[in-house]
């Protein structure tokens, strides 16, 4: 590629990113968020009013909290077999716990304190399972690899009183990214060619050089990721229309079970539409107080349609967070918060 194609390529790539919000920077994306949370900070008087939502979680799960420690909370049946990776744990150590619990390879290792797909990673062998660890010193999770073939996110609340309601409010189908061979063009061609893949190209040239010579036959259809996390290509598409009477039959009974969470978000695997509504599901992962009604980012949805859906989350959670303090919980200091925060970017912190 010459200098003037660079430049093309880059400019492109400059036009794709800002012309769907799906794609903006984190800080442009949330600027209009702080201002929805201040309005219901304002409304309750509590600036840190998320924090009494999941008393379960610190900080009801706005930053920094440990995804083992949630994980606890869950049924072992929901759960893919997992084992906690101590930071400078040896590699016969770790090995021995994958023996015990039962996993084999591939795994995915992810970090105990992280988001947005920080250092998750799908890893195939234990030498670079062993070489990821040791070269990343912080506490991981490592989780047998999940074959089931859809991957969704559910959002759900539960507004606790004298008349409890739940409720769940967003459903997510994850597309990871992939590419259609034309039996003649290499990924690396065909990505650039794909809006999506093409944002991804620069990550790929530094992970994953040899899959990008590759040439797929004719119409094969290639998976070129297999993490499902939004900056990593994978498309979030709008799966609402799932939710029914016989999601929350299937839903409501793992959620009862979460004393002292009522509002978070399951990212999981399963093997149909039925399954999962039969709740038939493995679930990776719980995120908190903070976690995006992922149907947003629906390319087809639209900047003021998110806005709009994320306005009416942040209303369910004003609605718990009083509900709670009228039962006695009480808000986080800011001692408190600040001592968290300290905690979180030490963690982030790579030694």
């Amino acid at each position: 590629m010459n200098t003037f194609e660079l430049l093309l390529f880059r400019f492109r790539l400059w036009r794709i990113r800002w012309g769907s919000w799906e794609y903006w920077p984190f800080w442009a994306a949330v600027a209009p968020l702080a201002l929805i949370y201040l309005w219901f900070a304002l409304r309750l008087r509590r600036l840190f009013f998320i924090s009494t939502v999941n008393p379960a979680i610190p900080l009801g799960g706005s930053f920094g909290e440990s995804k083992s420690d949630i994980l606890r909370l869950l049924p072992s049946e929901a759960l893919p077999r997992s084992v906690f990776i101590r930071s400078g744990a040896g590699a016969e150590q770790v090995f021995q716990q994958l023996t015990e619990a039962g996993i084999s390879f591939p795994v995915i290792a992810k970090p105990d304190v992280g988001e947005r797909g920080f250092l998750v990673k799908k890893i195939n062998d234990p030498a670079t399972l062993a070489d990821h660890l040791s070269q990343f010193r912080v506490d991981f999770i490592v989780q047998e690899f999940l074959e089931h073939p859809l991957e969704f996110s559910v959002l759900f609340y539960r507004i606790p009183g004298d008349r409890p309601e739940f409720g769940i409010s967003s459903v997510c189908r994850k597309e990871f990214l992939s590419v259609t061979g034309d039996g003649r063009s290499s990924i690396r061609q065909l990505m650039k060619r794909q809006p999506r893949a093409a944002l991804q190209l620069g990550r790929f040239e530094q992970e994953k050089p040899e899959l990008l010579a590759e040439i797929p036959a004719d119409g094969e259809l290639r998976r070129i990721e297999t993490i499902g996390n939004h900056c990593k290509g994978t498309a979030f598409l709008n799966a609402n229309h799932l939710i029914d009477q016989h999601l929350h039959a299937a839903f409501e009974p793992l959620c009862s079970q979460l004393d002292g969470v009522f509002y978070g978000r399951f990212d999981l695997k399963t093997a149909s539409i039925e399954a999962l509504k039969r709740g038939e599901v493995k679930i990776m992962e719980l995120n908190g107080v903070l976690s995006d009604p992922a149907h947003v980012f629906d390319p087809t949805h639209g900047i003021w349609r998110a806005y709009r859906d994320y306005y009416r989350h942040w209303r369910i959670i004003s609605r718990i967070s009083r509900a709670n303090r009228q039962q006695g919980m009480k808000d986080a200091s800011w001692r408190e918060v600040y001592r968290l925060w300290k905690e979180y970017q030490l963690a982030k912190q790579l030694p």
